[in-house]
């Protein structure tokens, strides 16, 4: 799909922290961007292929003129995925001709509805996951030595995803990981172009949003959900770092999605 399909409606759904249930190969055909892995800010271009792993803290952010295909294959089958996220620059046109055409070729299946179809699938699968190792083998420059404010705040991106429903705040983050809030702060500014606290209020604000615009779950459910103390808090917080209640949130979710009506008029 595109990344424009897998993102879904509203630019906080990709550009927030979150994570993914599957993996996915994300392939940039046009414009620039810049994605945060694991606490990391990277820069993509055309002819990046990143592979990001299930469960994996990332966002995505790509300027009007960018334009990518996407990729997700589900996590604990038998294709052989990277366990870590991949950043490739591709720089030789057949490779860039080959991923080019397995995209392709699997969208065209998957919108065919053909007989045998999840086969096709599984089969077109395979050689993606093929040409994914022959890239990473193939890329001519060594694996990114990461500094140690990477380092740690990738430490600190994996503790973020694992425990932001537990209600924690960072500096607990911060002594869980032997070091001082300002030190981690500093090192989150550095390699991630916010600060600790940031990083885990955007998780959380992701989290928060995605519960209210899918789910039907109450306001009070979701704040208990997400570690929150009541839901007076809980509404408080959604107010400050979106700019609307919960309720006024669900609402406008409704209206975008709710279809259109023409009545028709004889002649």
């Amino acid at each position: 799909m595109s990344i424009a399909q897998w993102t879904g409606a509203g630019s906080w759904r990709a550009e927030l922290p979150h994570s993914h249930p599957h993996h996915a190969l994300i392939w940039i055909t046009r414009g620039q961007g810049r994605c945060l892995v694991e606490g990391v800010l990277r820069g993509l271009g055309v002819h990046t292929a990143l592979c990001v792993p299930a469960g994996t803290l990332f966002a995505l952010e790509m300027g009007k003129q960018g334009f990518g295909t996407v990729c997700t294959i589900p996590a604990g089958g038998p294709l052989l995925m990277p366990d870590q996220p991949t950043l490739l620059r591709i720089r030789d046109v057949l490779a860039q001709a080959e991923l080019t055409g397995i995209m392709e070729a699997m969208q065209r299946e998957q919108a065919g509805a053909r007989d045998f179809s999840d086969e096709a699938m599984n089969a077109h699968a395979t050689l993606l996951t093929v040409w994914l190792r022959r890239a990473i083998i193939d890329q001519p420059e060594d694996p990114p030595e990461f500094s140690a404010a990477q380092r740690l705040v990738m430490a600190y991106a994996a503790l973020v995803e694992r425990d932001f429903t537990t209600g924690k705040p960072m500096a607990e983050y911060a002594r869980t990981l032997g070091v001082t809030p300002t030190h981690l702060t500093r090192a989150c500014r550095i390699s991630a172009g916010m600060t600790a606290s940031e990083l885990l209020i955007r998780r959380i604000v992701h989290a928060a949003r995605d519960l209210l615009e899918t789910t039907n779950n109450p306001a009070n459910r979701i704040a208990a959900m997400l570690g929150f103390r009541s839901a007076a808090y809980f509404s408080r917080f959604v107010l400050q770092h979106t700019g609307m209640t919960p309720t006024a949130l669900r609402k406008a979710r409704a209206t975008a999605t709710a279809p259109s009506h023409r009545m028709s008029r004889g002649a």
